[in-house]
């Protein structure tokens, strides 16, 4: 008996934009902790990463422009964990009309198991192996009670599902007959769009179902701190407009050089 064809994740003739956003800096990354599902806040310097995305994703189209379209914000979704609620919560305070938070449990961080809220240097001690197993092959090898690749894909799929079917919900069905080729003084695309803040690990799973790609390709994609990635789908075809935007964090370095150079000064170094 042949089974069921599951439906296609994307659309047919999807026009719209997804963005995701990764969370600022938690307390457990400056501690050099493993995360996972723990729960940790952002750290001070994580509130400011989450000010500044929220800033950059208020004013899109200031120059450099964002490649977002001029249409409606249709969500705003984000894993349930703390340090991800509090960088949605900074985008929200900063955008005019926007619509609700809504948590999504499917984009929540890749489970950890044991080795959630340890010190690297302990998961490396007792975990070695697993550990070096974990970045050379990771659809065979997982932290002890954390979850496999193919689990979070499982749960991802239908989390994208959703965004996307609510998305095509606020659209029109778009065409593969037009121009494929940006740069000839492009108009701004109407169609809708929407923001996802989640996390470096299931995002790395987000891209990869969303391009189909297999799971074996995990380590080809990282989403540095408070980082922007735009994907648009034209017609139903998923395209990679932006990944790993960080130049909006750009005060802060000016910011630390600015401490650094004072320091130096009250000590007489030169």
């Amino acid at each position: 008996m042949t089974e069921p064809k599951s439906p296609p994740l994307i659309p047919e003739l999807l026009d719209a934009t997804l963005v995701l956003v990764r969370h600022g800096e938690s307390e457990f990354i400056v501690q050099g902790r493993f995360q996972g599902h723990a729960e940790t806040a952002l750290s001070p310097a994580g509130l400011r990463q989450a000010a500044l995305v929220a800033d950059r994703l208020a004013h899109p189209h200031d120059p450099p422009a964002l490649p977002l379209p001029d249409g409606p914000l249709r969500e705003v979704v984000h894993s349930p964990l703390r340090r991800t609620t509090q960088t949605a919560t900074a985008i929200m305070e900063q955008l005019t009309a926007a619509p609700p938070l809504r948590p999504e449990p499917g984009l929540l961080e890749i489970a950890q198991g044991e080795w959630e809220g340890l010190h690297r240097d302990e998961v490396m001690a007792r975990y070695g192996d697993i550990l070096a197993a974990w970045r050379r092959s990771p659809t065979t090898a997982w932290a002890p009670g954390g979850e496999s690749l193919a689990e979070v894909q499982a749960r991802v799929r239908p989390a994208l599902a959703g965004m996307l079917a609510t998305l095509a919900e606020g659209g029109i069905p778009g065409s593969l007959d037009r121009s494929q080729v940006s740069g000839y003084m492009d108009e701004l695309p109407t169609h809708p769009w929407t923001i996802a803040v989640a996390h470096d690990g299931v995002f790395k799973v987000v891209l990869l179902t969303l391009f189909d790609l297999p799971l074996e390709r995990f380590w080809m994609w990282t989403m540095d701190l408070a980082a922007i990635t735009v994907v648009e789908f034209r017609a139903g075809r998923p395209v990679l407009r932006a990944h790993n935007l960080t130049g909006h964090l750009a005060p802060l370095l000016d910011e630390a050089a600015q401490q650094e150079q004072e320091e130096r000064s009250r000590s007489g170094a030169l």
